[in-house]
C-alpha cells in the first residue's frame, strides 16, 4: 500500500491529516521557540457527555450548540503568536516520515481550517480578529512548495487555504478594501500551486515517486475532492480558474466511482479492488464517499439525490469501521484499511453532504451524525482522532465544529 496519509482526512483530510510546522519558513525563531515552549494542555481520555438526548437518545440542538461553543472556545485560546494554529509541539512524526517544511504545509492546512470555522461561526469581535490573523498568516504562507522529493503534503494546504481564501473574498467585511486584494493575490499564488502540482492523472495526491519526473504522479480520490470544491468556491469567489484543470479533475474522480458507491483510494487507470478487505470496498471507502460526490455535484456532474443518500446510508450502515479505527496509532491498521484520521474528515463531509439530501429525510439523518461527533469531545472542547503533533487538536476540532453547526436547523 502506498504510504500512508497523515493527515485528517487525512485532512484530512482529510483530511485533510495535518501538522504545524513553527521552526520553517514563514515563522520568526522567537516566534518559533516561544511557541515550542508554551505549556500544553494534558491530554485526556475522557470525553464530555451528552449534556441533553431526546427521546430517542439524540444529541438536542441545544446540546449541540455547547459543544460548538466548547470547541471555539478551544481554538480562540490555541492561536499561535504568527497567527497559525498547531504547531510541531507534541509532534510523533520526525526525520523518518516529516521534515520541517512538511509540518509547515500542514500549520497552513490547519490554519486554513480553523479560520474557515471561525469565519463561518464565530460571532463575537474576539473571534474575527482571530480569524483577521488567520487570514494574514495565509496571506503570508501561500506560495506553497513540495517538503522533499517524494513528499506533497504542500496539497494539503493549498487546497484548504485556497477555499478559506475564497470563503473570505466573499465576506462582506473585507470588500473593497486592501485586504481584499491581498486576500486575492494569495488565493491566486495557490491556484498556480494547484495548477503546477496536478498529476498527469487529473487529480492531486500527496506522495511522488522519487525516481519519477518531476511532475507528481500518483493522485487520490479524496484529495483530488477536495481540490475540485475549492476550485468551484473560487470561481463563485470571482477568480480565473482554469477550466481544463477544474474539468480533468472531475474525470479523475469520475473513474474511481465503482456501481456499489464505492470510490477508488488512489486515481488509477484501471479499478483495483484487490481482495474482500481492501481499502477500495465500500466499508474501506466511508471517509471518502461523500467528499467524492459531494465534489461532483457542486461541479455540476448529475449525482442523484438517491445516490447521495445511498452513500449517507453507507456511512452509518458500516460506521463501526470508522469507530474502531478512530484514535488508533498506526495508520490504515484497523479493518478495510481503515486510518484513524479518516474520522473527522468524513463525518465533516458527510455533514455537508446531509445538507444536500431533501428536507424531508435531512433532519433523521443530522441528528444520526450529532452523537457520532459530540462523543469524540474532551473535557478542553477539542475533538481529534489521529495523533500527529498540536496541530492534530486544531484540525480535527475545526472539522467537528464545522460539522455540528451543519446539523443545526
Amino acid at each position: 500500500m502506498r504510504r500512508a496519509t497523515y493527515v485528517a482526512c487525512r485532512f484530512g483530510i482529510a483530511s485533510f491529516a495535518i501538522g504545524a510546522l513553527l521552526y520553517g519558513a514563514g515563522v520568526a525563531p522567537a516566534a518559533a521557540q516561544e511557541a515550542a515552549e508554551k505549556p500544553m494542555s494534558k491530554e485526556t481520555p475522557a470525553v464530555v457527555a451528552l449534556e441533553l438526548v431526546d427521546a430517542d437518545g439524540f444529541a438536542t440542538e441545544e446540546s449541540v450548540r455547547g459543544a460548538i461553543e466548547r470547541g471555539l472556545e478551544y481554538l480562540l485560546t490555541e492561536q499561535l503568536d504568527n497567527g497559525s494554529w498547531g504547531g510541531v509541539r507534541n509532534a510523533t512524526f520526525t526525520s523518518g516520515f516529516a521534515n520541517p517544511a512538511t509540518y509547515h504545509c500542514w500549520t497552513v492546512g490547519t490554519t486554513a481550517l480553523v479560520t474557515l470555522a471561525l469565519l463561518d461561526l464565530g460571532t463575537d469581535e474576539r473571534a474575527k480578529k482571530a480569524a483577521d490573523r488567520g487570514l494574514d498568516f495565509l496571506i503570508a504562507n501561500a506560495d506553497l512548495k513540495r517538503p522533499a522529493e517524494w513528499d506533497l503534503d504542500n496539497n494539503w494546504g493549498l487546497v484548504y487555504g485556497l477555499r478559506t481564501l475564497a470563503r473570505a473574498i466573499r465576506d462582506e467585511r473585507y470588500a473593497g478594501t486592501d485586504k481584499e486584494a491581498e486576500l486575492r493575490k494569495a488565493a491566486m499564488t495557490m491556484l498556480d500551486g494547484l495548477y503546477r502540482y496536478q498529476s498527469p492523472r487529473g487529480g492531486w495526491g500527496y506522495y511522488a515517486n522519487p525516481n519519477a519526473g518531476w511532475r507528481p504522479d500518483w493522485a487520490t480520490s479524496f484529495t483530488t475532492a477536495v481540490g475540485v470544491l475549492a476550485l468551484v468556491e473560487a470561481k463563485e469567489a470571482g477568480l480565473e480558474v482554469r477550466e481544463k484543470v477544474l474539468h480533468t479533475a472531475v474525470r479523475a474522480i469520475e473513474r474511481c466511482r465503482q456501481p456499489n458507491g464505492a470510490y477508488l483510494y488512489s486515481v488509477d487507470a484501471l479499478p483495483r479492488h484487490l481482495r474482500m478487505e481492501s481499502i477500495n470496498q465500500v466499508k474501506g471507502s466511508l471517509g471518502r464517499i461523500q467528499v467524492c460526490n459531494l465534489a461532483l455535484l457542486r461541479a455540476g456532474v448529475e449525482v442523484s439525490a438517491e445516490d447521495m443518500e445511498k452513500g449517507v446510508e453507507q456511512f452509518f450502515e458500516h460506521h463501526k469501521f470508522l469507530d474502531v479505527a478512530r484514535n488508533k496509532p498506526i495508520p490504515h491498521e484497523a479493518y478495510y484499511a481503515n486510518a484513524a484520521y479518516f474520522y473527522m474528515f468524513g463525518h465533516y463531509y458527510a455533514a455537508s453532504t446531509i445538507g444536500t439530501l431533501p428536507e424531508g429525510v435531512r433532519a433523521h439523518w443530522a441528528k444520526r451524525l450529532r452523537n457520532e461527533l459530540i462523543k469524540t469531545q474532551q473535557d478542553d472542547g477539542a475533538m481529534w482522532d489521529f495523533w500527529i503533533a498540536n496541530t492534530t487538536k486544531a484540525y480535527g476540532t475545526a472539522f467537528g465544529v464545522m460539522a455540528l453547526a451543519q446539523t443545526l436547523p
